[in-house]
């Protein structure tokens, strides 16, 4: 009897300690970010590298950053990962999120047709480019998504004194799509595109495509990390969460971001703390 009582612990403990493994295999965040940081492949080299340090496996969704705010202000994710700085603020200053931090930036461009119908080439004007662009009613096609990459070119057709999406279905045409999708589609019918360059860098069916403008100030572009606020939202993993943000902006996560290259070229520059 008392030989049985000893099996009977001993096969609670071994029990015990199998459902405790299980669950540290088991452990995982959910991410909210942009499609930039998925499509350009930035996820696929950073992420292993903190999952073997931890044991925290992160599930990204990839969306528009407005659907990604959306998602993570209902609660669905415990870090938001994106691009649009003053939604960025604004979530936080409305409780949604503890605390943001920039992580790290790349900037925008305009790719174009060898045509170039708008004669816009070799531009780094951005404001006087899409000037060009909407005098010559030459095609563009915009993500029409309210991620951080549409809200960056509204902002832009704005400085510029141009309503473009009043000429939606016209020379503007806006795919509801994330980049790569808008990239596709862009190129097939000959249209100039506004991407973040990591997406463009990675992207595998540019043809004759080429950068018509770049360098311009205007068109810098900052990501952001946020830990979803767990007062708001119980079913937060702040620890695993926190974590990650931690992680992301240590001198080892910011080196693994710095690392990151395709065909030779660094798709993101830490600058994490300034």
């Amino acid at each position: 009897m008392f030989r049985r009582h000893l099996l009977s612990l001993a096969l609670g403990a071994t029990l015990a300690l199998g459902t405790g493994a299980a669950q540290a295999q088991d452990e995982f965040i959910v991410v909210q970010s942009t499609t930039s940081t998925q499509n350009s492949g930035l996820f696929d080299h950073i992420l292993p590298m903190f999952q073997d340090e931890t044991g925290i496996e992160v599930r990204v969704v990839a969306v528009g950053t407005g659907q990604a705010i959306k998602n993570a202000a209902n609660g669905d994710g415990d870090v938001l990962f994106v691009h649009a700085k003053p939604a960025e603020e604004k979530f936080v200053a409305e409780g949604h999120g503890v605390s943001r931090a920039d992580v790290m930036y790349n900037d925008f461009v305009i790719v174009g047709p060898p045509a170039d119908p708008a004669g816009v080439a070799e531009m780094s004007d951005v404001v006087a480019a899409l000037t060009k662009i909407s005098d010559a009613e030459a095609p563009f096609a915009s993500r029409g998504d309210d991620s951080g990459t549409n809200k960056a070119e509204l902002r832009l057709w704005k400085e510029a004194g141009i309503d473009a999406q009043a000429a939606s279905g016209g020379w503007y045409r806006e795919t509801g799509s994330g980049m790569g999708a808008t990239l596709n589609t862009g190129t097939a019918m000959d249209a100039y595109i506004m991407t973040d360059r990591a997406t463009w860098i990675a992207y595998g069916n540019k043809g004759e495509y080429q950068i018509a403008v770049e360098g311009d100030p205007k068109m810098f572009n900052q990501y952001g990390i946020i830990l979803v606020n767990p007062e708001k939202h119980e079913s937060v993993k702040a620890e695993a969460g926190q974590a990650f943000i931690d992680w992301v902006l240590s001198d080892e996560g910011q080196a693994a971001i710095a690392g990151y290259k395709v065909d030779g070229q660094q798709l993101f520059f830490p600058n994490a703390g300034g």
